[in-house]
C-alpha cells in the first residue's frame, strides 16, 4: 500500500470503529539504517533511510468535555484509555501502549491542553525486525498532537521528546538515530547524523536505479544477561580506559596502543565502534558520489566487524550476507549487512533496482534452503519522514 492508500484504509477502518470520519490524520515511517551500527550510543555517526513502510494514526475529537483519550491497535489487546484527569503512568513493561502513552506524557508535561479524542493506529512496519516501528509509533503520535494542540515542535525538540518517551516509558534506553529520521527523513535521501552535535545533513541517493533490499531473517534471538546494556558498558569502559568521554574521539591507534590495559572484549567491542565510526562519513559520501564498489566494501566491512568483533549478528544474518555476497556486483548486489540491533531481524542490501526480483527469489530459496525458515523481503527507496495526511500538511 502506498502511504495515501494506507491513510485512507485507516480513515475507513476509524470510521467502522467510532462511528464517524478521522479529523486528522498522521503518518510516519521506520527505518532502516544503511551503516553505522551500534555509534549512536558511542557520539558517533549514523546513516538512516527512512522506508516506505508507515505508521498511520487517525483521529478525532471525543464528545465535547470529554477528559479521555482512547488508543486502539488491531496488534494490541482491546483498547487503551488515557484519563487526562489523573497523572499518565506507564503500563507494565512490553505494552505497545507505553511508547504513544509516553508521548501524551511528554506533551503534558510542556503545560499542553489536551482534551480526550478516539484514535486508531495502523501499521505496516514490521514488529520485531530492527525497522523501528516503536519510533514510528512514538513520532506518529507526535505528529498528531502537534496537529490536535496546534504546538508545532521544532524537529530535533520533538524527534528528542519521542527518545524520552521510550527511555521513560517503554524502557528501552535507545539513542537517537530512530526518532530523528523518523522526523526528518527526506524522500531520495538518506541521513547523515552526528549523534554528538546533533547535526543533521541530507545525503541524496537520486539515482533510480538503486534500492534498498529489506530481509526480514524472521528470527529473533533473546539472549539473556541484558546484551545491549553489557556492550554499552563495555564501551563505556574502553573510552575510560583510553581517557576520553566517548568512543567518538578514539583512534585505531590510540585502541592498539592501549591493548594491553583491557580486556580482550573490551578491546574488540572498541575496534567496532572506532572503525564503524569511521566508515560511516565515507560511506555517505560514496553514495553522494554514486560510488557504489566503495559502499559495498564498506557495507561488507561492517557486517564482519559486527559478527565478529561486536558479537551481535547470528547465523541467520550471516546466511543472508553471504548469500548476497555470493550473487555479487555482476547479479546486482552492491553490498549487504545486517542492520539494527542484531541477534536477528533484518539485513540490508544495496541493489540494483532492475535486479530486485531475481536477487529476491535466490535469497529467499537460498536462505529457507539453508535455515527451513521463510524470510521477508521487501524493496525501498529513501522514504519522506513523519508527515500530516489530514488535515493536509502545509
Amino acid at each position: 500500500m502506498t502511504l495515501n492508500e494506507l491513510g485512507r484504509h485507516t480513515a475507513e477502518q476509524f470510521a467502522k470503529t467510532y462511528k464517524r470520519p478521522p479529523q486528522w490524520i498522521a503518518a510516519a515511517p521506520g527505518r532502516v539504517n544503511v551503516i553505522g551500527e551500534h555509534t549512536d550510543y558511542n557520539d558517533g555517526f549514523v546513516l538512516p533511510m527512512a522506508i516506505e513502510r508507515y505508521t498511520v494514526i487517525a483521529a478525532a475529537p471525543a464528545k465535547r468535555g470529554a477528559t479521555k483519550i482512547q488508543l486502539r491497535s488491531p496488534l494490541g489487546d482491546g483498547t487503551v484509555t488515557v484519563d487526562l484527569t489523573q497523572p499518565v503512568k506507564p503500563a507494565p513493561k512490553g505494552a505497545w501502549s507505553n511508547y504513544p502513552v509516553g508521548v501524551i506524557a511528554g506533551f503534558l508535561a510542556r503545560g499542553v491542553k489536551l482534551g480526550g479524542f478516539d484514535a486508531l493506529i495502523h501499521s505496516t512496519v514490521p514488529l520485531g525486525g530492527g525497522l523501528s516501528s516503536s519510533a514510528a509509533l512514538e513520532v506518529a503520535t507526535a505528529t498528531l498532537l502537534e496537529a490536535i494542540t496546534g504546538l508545532k515542535l521544532d524537529p530535533v525538540d520533538k524527534a528528542l521528546l519521542c527518545q524520552k518517551a521510550e527511555h521513560d516509558y517503554a524502557g528501552m534506553p535507545c539513542g537517537i538515530m530512530d526518532q530523528f529520521i523518523s522526523v526528518m527523513g527526506k524522500k531520495d535521501h538518506l541521513l547523515l547524523l552526528d549523534c554528538r552535535s546533533r547535526k543533521t545533513e541530507l545525503v541524496p541517493m537520486t539515482d533510480p536505479t538503486k534500492a534498498l533490499l529489506i530481509i526480514n531473517t524472521n528470527v529473533k534471538h533473546e539472549l539473556t544477561g541484558g546484551e545491549y546494556a553489557k556492550r554499552r558498558a563495555q564501551c563505556e569502559q574502553a573510552a575510560k580506559i583510553l581517557s576520553l568521554s566517548s568512543l567518538r574521539d578514539a583512534t585505531a591507534d590510540m585502541l592498539l596502543r592501549a591493548r594491553g590495559k583491557m580486556e580482550d572484549v573490551v578491546f574488540r567491542r572498541a575496534r567496532h565502534v572506532i572503525g564503524e565510526i569511521e566508515r560511516t562519513p565515507h560511506a555517505a559520501e560514496a553514495v553522494r558520489a554514486s560510488n557504489w564498489p566503495t559502499l559495498g566494501q564498506l557495507m561488507y566491512a561492517s557486517h564482519d566487524s559486527l559478527r565478529d568483533d561486536y558479537e551481535v549478528s547470528c547465523p541467520e544474518l550471516d546466511a543472508v550476507v553471504e548469500i548476497a555476497q555470493a550473487i555479487g556486483p555482476k547479479g546486482g548486489v552492491i553490498g549487504c549487512r545486517m542492520t539494527g540491533g542484531g541477534f536477528g531481524g533484518c539485513a540490508v542490501a544495496m541493489v540494483n533496482a532492475d535486479a530486485v526480483t531475481a536477487i529476491s527469489d535466490r535469497i529467499a530459496s537460498e536462505y529457507e534452503r539453508r535455515t527451513k525458515i521463510k524470510p521477508t523481503l521487501f524493496v525501498s527507496r529513501p522514504a519522506a519522514g513523519a508527515t500530516l495526511l489530514k488535515p493536509a500538511a502545509k
